[in-house]
């Protein structure tokens, strides 16, 4: 995609996407961006890449004008010129930025059409909407998408990967045909299905090509192998290089983003101690369960075993999570811990059977964003820091230390609240608050959502030692990679039945793969 002449593989004369010069933004103990220069020219993609707490969310927010940067700097894009400490919402609509966060913003109740003008003005006839001329227009900006559905459909009926490609129309809707302005994608397939993921990103080559500016923010490094011309890395809120994209390696990639290279991260660096899983005791036994979309699920954990369950989304994989921990009464069926029958749909119970789960939504299910770390550490088991009728705050700040210097947790204090830290830190704290209540069976869903590529060889890591210390784990995920490297055991769900059951060091990829989009046609004692 690129030249070796130029980051981006676009002409010296190239117009300017986005220049920033000598950005920085400070908070009260805390530089989250210093001095950053960079100029990105028009009609290419860009990764925008750094671990977590690097800067790169304050560098968005900045330049949607949520944030005004230190005095000193300057933002240019296009023509479109402010000083750093001037930015404001108005002046990036001005400059045509447009944004697509994880959370699209959609109005999933009402049809594509009125979510496309939902920031715009409807078209009028005779003082009402002229309904047939807004589903018209609608229509033609879906089709300019080339996204096959009715501009008349309801949002909410839509897959995923339709619903982001409406967000996109969305946010470039009225462009001129040059494609003026940036568009920011902030993790924009963490909802979508692998075909889906491939669709987007060769839409998003058609936009650059067209002369589109498109700032992609990901871990996913293949992603960004994929769609992006150039990348530039933020590290410990300093730009540490930009790279063309071509020639460039994972590895390279890895180093500058974390400063050093990573070890590889493969199932031999875990030593699983004591007899093989045939031989080692069962913890969690399920049999005929039926809920939600599962029907007639058999499944066993073992003590010291991490046990992976991959398939698309709604195969099972999370509502299995659920009937488990007991947040999800099951139809039928019987789930037991040690031997002992779990009471259908019963945290409680569960709970106090030694197990533990981690949701896959921080924000709503697992993190308390108002208060500070050593508060969420301990929100799941508060009792531990009673003694004598006292709580004993030391001593929870003691944990919350040693937790926050294991996971290397990047916070301005220990009693920064939890919204204060960027997403992938939030992970570490939650990942941290359930391992530390060493419970009997962990239940992580989507354990690595958001976070870098080393906080997610950290939280390996960590998993791993509490296996081997005999915890019993099972992890749902989306992630083919993290399957293969984290656990010992897959096994594949479609139609909430299992249709792949394996060792993961006897699989690769393509067999995942198979088994996950052609379940149905594989039977349940594949191999």
């Amino acid at each position: 995609m690129s030249t070796p002449g130029d980051p981006a593989g676009r002409s010296p004369t190239a117009p300017v996407g986005l220049r920033l010069r000598h950005l920085s933004k400070s908070f009260p103990g805390m530089q989250a961006l210093r001095d950053v220069s960079v100029e990105l020219p028009a009609g290419a993609v860009h990764a925008l890449v750094g671990g977590n707490g690097s800067g790169k969310s304050t560098l968005i927010k900045i330049l949607a004008g949520v944030y005004t940067g230190d005095p000193g700097g300057e933002i240019q894009v296009g023509e479109h010129v402010v000083a750093s400490d001037k930015v404001t919402p108005g002046w990036a609509a001005r400059a045509h930025l447009s944004f697509v966060h994880q959370d699209l913003g959609l109005v999933e109740e009402v049809s594509v059409a009125e979510n496309l003008y939902a920031a715009g003005r409807y078209p009028r006839r005779g003082g009402r909407i002229d309904w047939a001329r807004l589903y018209a227009d609608a229509q033609r900006e879906v089709d300019a998408l080339g996204l096959p559905v009715s501009a008349r459909s309801v949002v909410g009926d839509l897959r995923p990967g339709e619903q982001t490609m409406v967000a996109i129309s969305r946010a470039i809707r009225g462009r001129d045909e040059t494609h003026s302005g940036l568009l920011i994608l902030d993790e924009p397939t963490t909802r979508l299905a692998a075909s889906e993921v491939d669709e987007l990103l060769v839409t998003l080559r058609r936009f650059a090509a067209a002369g589109q500016t498109i700032i992609y923010v990901s871990h996913l490094l293949e992603e960004l192998f994929n769609v992006a011309d150039s990348v530039f890395v933020l590290r410990d809120g300093v730009l540490v290089g930009r790279r063309p994209v071509e020639g460039l390696t994972e590895p390279e990639l890895v180093r500058l983003i974390v400063g050093s290279a990573l070890p590889e991260m493969t199932r031999d660096e875990r030593q699983v101690q004591g007899a093989a899983t045939a031989e080692r005791k069962q913890v969690l036994r399920v049999r005929g369960l039926v809920g939600g979309p599962v029907d007639g699920l058999d499944l066993d954990v073992h003590e010291g075993e991490i046990v992976g369950l991959a398939g698309l989304g709604g195969s099972g994989r999370t509502s299995t999570l659920e009937m488990v921990f007991g947040a999800l009464a099951p139809g039928a069926g019987e789930i037991a811990i040690d031997g002992t029958a779990l009471p259908p749909g019963d945290v409680q119970a569960a709970m106090r059977a030694g197990i533990a789960y981690l949701p896959a939504d921080r924000a709503r299910q697992a993190a308390f964003l108002e208060l500070p770390i050593p508060d969420n550490l301990a929100a799941s088991d508060p009792g531990r820091f009673f003694h004598g009728g006292f709580y004993r705050y030391r001593q929870e700040r003691r944990t919350a230390a040693e937790a926050v210097a294991r996971y290397r947790v990047r916070a301005a204090s220990l009693d920064s609240v939890l919204l204060s830290l960027s997403g992938g830190n939030q992970q570490k704290v939650v990942v941290a608050r359930i391992i530390n209540l060493d419970p009997r069976l962990a239940l992580f869903d989507e354990p690595t959502h958001g976070v870098d590529v080393g906080a997610r060889a950290e939280i390996y890591r960590q998993i791993r030692l509490a296996a081997d210390k005999g915890m019993s784990v099972l992890v749902a995920s989306s992630d083919t990679d993290e399957l293969l490297t984290l656990c010992d055991r897959i096994v594949v769900l479609s139609g909430g039945r299992v249709v792949g059951d394996a060792e993961a060091g006897r699989v690769d990829r393509h067999w995942l793969g198979d088994r996950i989009f052609g379940g149905e046609l594989h039977d349940a004692t594949s191999r």
